[in-house]
């Protein structure tokens, strides 16, 4: 187990014939027994993985109820200074979330999971509208039975509040993270809002000058080819690293990473510059894989290769337009041969 689990609870919402949706609340946390044990540490780990996650905080968005939006985190320190016991606190979440999803005609109500556990010295409040999903089973008897169970593997609907962060740096504007929906940050604003969530960080933004920090760096030093590539894949998989184990980007741990005798400072580098970088911001691999990758999709053509092939098997030329590939790959020199046999 890579977390230690002190209470979680599930509480239902459910949605009538005639579209009314209610709340039936669970009066108890769940038992902490291997089902659950299991349950939380897969969600765990497949909310960990997610990329490309938002990271917010506690915050009134222009034009909103102040008073409404500050109800879950006034229930949340309540709870935390032990005036209120979590089955109540979470009792007032469900409620907040089932006023949240009364407002839109697409709801058909969850199961709403919070659980507060630790992992690497830090502790969490995860929260998460979970669907019920159907599947078939066979019995002792070699008869099929139809049941449901919670899906697990679509985690869609979820949010993580670090509230060691929160206690520790309550001005701080990334102690909430949250998955992005596939349409982007809107699918989702109806759980962030039930919440009282705004966000604050924007990660891709941060990993977008992070990358051209180092660009600008490594140009600005005088190293080889191999040396520049060596830098950038060095940043990457820093960044990966950091990213895996849950952890955000420490510009100045980066910087000591990367800086090597001979060499400018990376940290003071990037402070001087006009890359608005943080101290400290979540990794966005997707952004950092540029660093080692080139790759782009348009008008049917996709095409994707390491970036120490630049210049050698990979030759750009800017101004016709044109890209010249030595040594095709033997799977698509196949395809090609074909095609022009055929023809």
């Amino acid at each position: 187990m890579t977390i230690t689990i002190d209470q979680a609870i599930i509480h239902e919402i459910t949605q009538n014939n005639e579209g009314k949706l209610s709340c039936r609340l669970r009066p108890q946390p769940l038992l902490n027994g291997q089902a659950v044990e299991v349950m939380l540490e897969e969600l765990h780990q497949t909310y960990t993985s997610k990329a490309g996650k938002g990271f917010g905080h506690f915050g009134v968005p222009e034009g909103s109820d102040a008073e409404a939006n500050d109800a879950f985190s006034n229930a949340l320190d309540e709870y935390r200074s032990g005036d209120l016991g979590f089955v109540e606190f979470s009792g007032k979440a469900g409620k907040l979330l089932q006023d949240e999803l009364a407002k839109y005609d697409f709801s058909q109500g969850g199961f709403l999971l919070m659980a507060c556990y630790t992992s690497l010295a830090s502790e969490f409040l995860f929260v998460a509208l979970l669907n019920a999903k159907s599947s078939m089973t066979v019995l002792d008897d070699m008869e099929l039975t139809q049941n449901n169970h919670l899906d697990l593997n679509n985690l869609q609907l979820a949010a993580r509040i670090d509230l060691t962060e929160l206690q520790a740096e309550p001005d701080s504007k990334k102690y909430i993270s949250f998955i992005r929906g596939r349409a982007g940050r809107k699918v989702a604003d109806f759980f962030l809002d039930f919440m009282g969530c705004v966000e604050g960080v924007n990660t891709k933004v941060q990993n977008k000058n992070l990358m051209n920090a180092v660009e600008d760096f490594v140009a600005g030093n005088e190293l080889t080819k191999e040396e520049r590539q060596e830098v950038r894949e060095k940043v990457f998989d820093f960044c990966k690293e950091r990213s895996d184990e849950g952890l955000d980007i420490d510009l100045k741990s980066l910087a000591d990473e990367i800086t090597e005798d001979g060499m400018d400072s990376f940290y003071d580098f990037a402070n001087t510059g006009d890359y608005e970088l943080d101290d400290e911001f979540p990794a966005d691999k997707a952004t950092l894989r540029q660093l080692k990758k080139f790759s782009g999709t348009g008008g049917g053509v996709s095409l994707s290769f390491d970036g120490n092939h630049l210049g050698e098997r990979v030759i750009y030329d800017p101004v016709s337009n044109t890209i010249l590939i030595k040594g095709v790959p033997a799977n698509l020199k196949d395809q090609l041969d074909r095609r022009l046999k055929g023809e």
